[in-house]
């Protein structure tokens, strides 16, 4: 197991957004974050709301305004929005 320097520890702040934001009954989610992927992301944010899982797995996350896969680091503080994948018509 990896340890995080304490000056990377903090809260991560993130953007949900259509139905990602409905199933997690908010558009913005505080959670605790000492770093890691964008994948270790993906099962802190699970983990806190598990509602979202399923449709988690399937959204883009996006930092900074950048599409990240899921092997990018993500910082503590960074900005992060969750954009579930659309259906057009």
């Amino acid at each position: 197991m990896q340890h995080a320097s304490s000056s990377g520890a903090g809260q991560l702040r993130l953007a949900l957004f259509a139905g990602l934001a409905e199933l997690a009954g908010t558009r913005s989610l505080e959670i605790p974050w000492a770093g890691g992927s964008v994948g270790d992301l993906r099962q802190a944010i699970a983990h806190a709301r598990p509602a979202v899982a399923g449709l988690l797995e399937r959204s883009a996350v996006a930092i900074g305004g950048r599409y990240a896969d899921d092997d990018v680091p993500v910082q503590a503080g960074a900005d992060v929005a969750i954009l579930p994948p659309v259906s057009g018509g």
